[in-house]
């Protein structure tokens, strides 16, 4: 996982592309380590959080490498593109929540892989965008499928059609971010928004995300009975038996996953 640094933070951790000068942009390495880190996530128990950055302050992620891309035969282009799909649909699908923290530009892939995360901060210089169209291809990690869940369709078809980026303050007003950090505090920020959700109970969060995902789409009657089998699931739990005991003790729980 050269690619990437991690700080192991308890019921949080911070993952950092770590390839600055090449503005964190998606390699081939970068997709290996994030199956990997990913994989690594979900086995353990007393992890609730992730908090996904970029080195440095210029970018996130500014898309694909395209350098390594010049060099790839068809194949290898395809095999790639295969990849990032398995990669990040896997990180949408994670039983932790994850926190993109956008911490310059994100553009074409990088602004995917922010989009397969729950949720989103960036900083007040932030620039958000698709512009493969310019590039004689499509979104093809998932932004024709998500972004219109995320803004609507004719914001996505606005934003993939015509390939523009977009400013901090408009990705706000879109929807594409839930929030914008203070200037220089994006890092305290975004950790303290994982603080909030890792102070939850992860079988909760998990059912949570299962019932918010699988139902957005589904007739309200078939997501109504989604969110149902996902609350019965946690009723058995300790910790559900732990947060009750917690709240009659007028104390703080202490969750396990169990």
């Amino acid at each position: 996982m050269d690619a990437w640094k991690v700080e192991d933070l308890g019921e949080t951790e911070l993952w950092t592309i770590d390839l600055e000068p090449r503005r964190n942009a998606l390699s081939r390495a970068v997709l290996r380590g994030l199956a990997e880190l990913g994989a690594r996530a979900a086995s353990r128990r007393e992890l609730r959080a992730v908090v996904i950055t970029g080195a440095g302050d210029r970018a996130f992620c500014a898309g694909a490498d395209l350098k390594e891309r010049a060099s790839m035969s068809d194949e290898e282009v395809h095999a790639f593109h295969r990849e990032l799909r398995e990669g990040l649909r896997g990180l949408e699908q994670s039983p932790k929540v994850t926190i993109a923290a956008i911490n310059g530009a994100a553009l074409g892939g990088g602004l995917e892989l922010a989009l397969a995360c729950d949720l989103r901060l960036c900083t007040p210089g932030a620039e958000l965008g698709l512009p493969e169209v310019s590039l004689g291809i499509i979104p093809g990690g998932g932004a024709c499928a998500r972004l219109p869940r995320l803004v609507g369709l004719a914001r996505a078809k606005e934003l993939v059609l015509t390939g523009r980026r977009v400013a901090a303050a408009e990705a706000l007003a879109l929807g594409l971010v839930n929030r914008i950090a203070a200037p220089g505090r994006l890092r305290e920020e975004a950790l303290a928004l994982a603080a909030e959700v890792a102070r939850n109970a992860p079988i909760s969060l998990r059912q949570a995300k299962r019932a918010l995902d699988g139902g957005f789409h589904l007739p309200l009657e078939e997501a109504l009975d989604l969110e149902n089998r996902m609350y019965q699931d946690c009723l058995g739990t300790r910790d559900r038996v732990e947060a009750l005991r917690a709240f009659a003790e007028k104390r703080r729980p202490r969750f396990t996953g169990e």
